[in-house]
């Protein structure tokens, strides 16, 4: 059993699906910090000028628990980011294809309370569309004491896992003593981000890489696993 545990992100980018495929069992950790002003509540997408923002606005207050963060739903944020999309990918090769579900999800996220419940939904609707089949779970539902790298081993615990996947940036804050104790081996994430063809993107060094899978679903479509995973 191999185990990949990731704070849940808002349409998150090809790096988090790479892990999510890449693994037996991915874990929505919900229940730590959250972080303001990074991926947990904001993506990027391309645009005819570079890169274009997708944020949700949130009413946080430190130090709050990402599953604590409330969505402001003062603003008619998802209208502007179904805007966006359309703005951006109306002319992309799959965009017919896939933006129904966008609007459903836009639709439905407006009876979402919380930040946690965006993210995980977002990341739902993007594996499926991928085409990722792995199994996932969300920390909040079941019991995981500790914290940082005990945390992580006693989630391993939890099911049973053999192997943890791990970011490559885990190297600097994960205590492998602790997995070591646990007879639990640590593999860390080797990915390098795909390119493939990219609206907007007239010549090769025009491509703008470590965008939201959006972007990948709305160029290449079925393709996305296997141009996900390297296989094509």
């Amino acid at each position: 059993m191999k185990i990949a545990i990731h704070q849940p992100q808002y349409m998150a980018w090809l790096g988090y699906f790479h892990k999510m495929a890449s693994v037996d069992l991915f874990v929505y950790l919900d229940d730590v910090q959250f972080k303001k002003n990074e991926w947990q509540h904001r993506n990027r997408i391309r645009s005819s000028s570079g890169c274009q923002w997708l944020s949700v606005p949130t009413t946080y207050r430190f130090p709050q628990l990402i599953m604590e963060v409330a969505v402001a739903h003062d603003s008619d944020w998802q209208k502007g980011h179904l805007n966006s999309l359309n703005a951006c990918y109306a002319k992309s090769p799959f965009y017919k294809q896939y933006i129904p579900q966008f609007e459903r999800f836009f639709e439905e996220s407006r009876g979402f309370k919380t930040i946690d419940k965006i993210n995980i939904t977002s990341s739902e609707l993007l594996r499926t569309m991928v085409g990722i089949s792995t199994r996932t779970a969300v920390s909040s539902q079941f019991k995981a004491d500790g914290v940082s790298t005990e945390r992580l081993v006693n989630v391993c615990r939890r099911f049973e896992a053999d192997t943890y996947l791990a970011g490559a940036g885990g190297r600097e804050y994960m205590d492998l003593t602790l997995f070591e104790k646990a007879g639990i081996a640590v593999e860390f994430q080797e990915f390098t981000p795909p390119v493939y063809p990219q609206h907007w993107s007239a010549l090769p060094q025009d491509f703008v890489p470590g965008l939201s899978a959006i972007d990948l679903i709305f160029n290449c479509g079925q393709q996305s696993l296997k141009i996900l995973m390297g296989n094509v």
